[in-house]
């Protein structure tokens, strides 16, 4: 991946909360949210950061690319510019 969303940053800039308040544990906390499955195992952890995900869409967030590597390089890019090649995330779909 050369872009990416980082769930911390776009938690922390839409909920207005210091970067201490953006680990895992924290996020879900403040979400009235558990931890689901086991700490630290990779599959959990993408689990629970997708339900994060899926919160901040349902309360209004749009959320956009805010990191990307150029160069080898880490880089943040701006939240007001949309990079062509990531449109706008879409709610899931669910079948009743």
């Amino acid at each position: 991946a050369k872009k990416w969303i980082n769930i911390r940053k776009s938690y922390g800039n839409f909920y207005k909360v210091p970067r201490n308040q953006t680990k895992l544990t924290i996020m879900l906390e403040n979400l009235g949210m558990n931890y689901d499955g086991r700490p630290h195992s990779g599959l959990d952890d993408s689990k629970n950061i997708a339900r994060i995900a899926i919160r901040m869409l349902q309360d209004g967030c749009d959320l956009r690319v805010n990191e990307r590597i150029h160069g080898g390089q880490l880089m943040a890019v701006s939240s007001s510019v949309a990079l062509e090649g990531a449109p706008a995330p879409q709610m899931p779909r669910y079948r009743n």
